[in-house]
């Protein structure tokens, strides 16, 4: 099996539909070539989101870290967290953009936190850094950190946003989600 073989990574994907299976297993093979994506995955949303947001945001962040990709986000709770601990328990790497000038309030399960001192500017860094945006609900924060990727022609996927933004794909549910981040990984 390409993906990372852990017991919770096997357990999590024995739930996807066979067709998602096989584009996570494509883009393990992808992640170990030389042309392997080097940017992260921005998994991004509202610390105070609840539980949908934060089931889709660990379950997404799972799925591509067992598939060799790093997830980059706040660092901080709600979908940050959801999204850092399924990456972590997927066996790859989380890396936190903190607002705050130290790592007091970063979750515990970043394998990189990164303190900014640079408030909500710190948004700039995350939208930047990810090879795409996956907004997972919806909030000012993520508001703003859509916009900032669509202007610089970042693919941006959303899922249980308040406001659609022109040039967002909507996802219908969790798989349609990952099918439609996994097409963008892949192609």
């Amino acid at each position: 099996m390409s993906l990372r073989e852990s017991a919770s990574a096997v357990q999590a994907i024995e739930a996807w539909p066979v067709p998602l299976l096989q584009a996570l297993q494509r883009l393990a093979l992808k992640q170990k070539s030389p042309g392997r994506h080097r940017q992260p995955v921005a998994v991004i949303g509202p610390g105070d989101a609840g539980e949908a947001e934060c089931a889709a945001a660990h379950a997404v962040a799972h799925a591509l870290a067992g598939a060799g990709m790093v997830v980059i986000c706040g660092g901080r709770g709600g979908v940050m967290a959801a999204a850092s601990r399924g990456a972590t328990e997927a066996g790859g790497m989380a890396v936190g953009i903190l607002p705050e000038d130290d790592d007091a309030n970063a979750n515990e399960w970043l394998s990189v936190a990164v303190p900014t001192g640079m408030g909500e500017m710190r948004n700039a860094i995350i939208a930047r850094s990810g090879v795409c945006l996956v907004a997972i609900g919806s909030n000012l924060g993520t508001l703003s950190e859509m916009a900032l990727g669509l202007k610089w022609g970042k693919p941006v996927f959303e899922l249980y946003g308040g406001v659609q933004l022109p040039g967002a794909v909507p996802a219908a549910d969790v798989n349609d989600l990952l099918a439609k981040v996994l097409a963008c990984l892949l192609a």
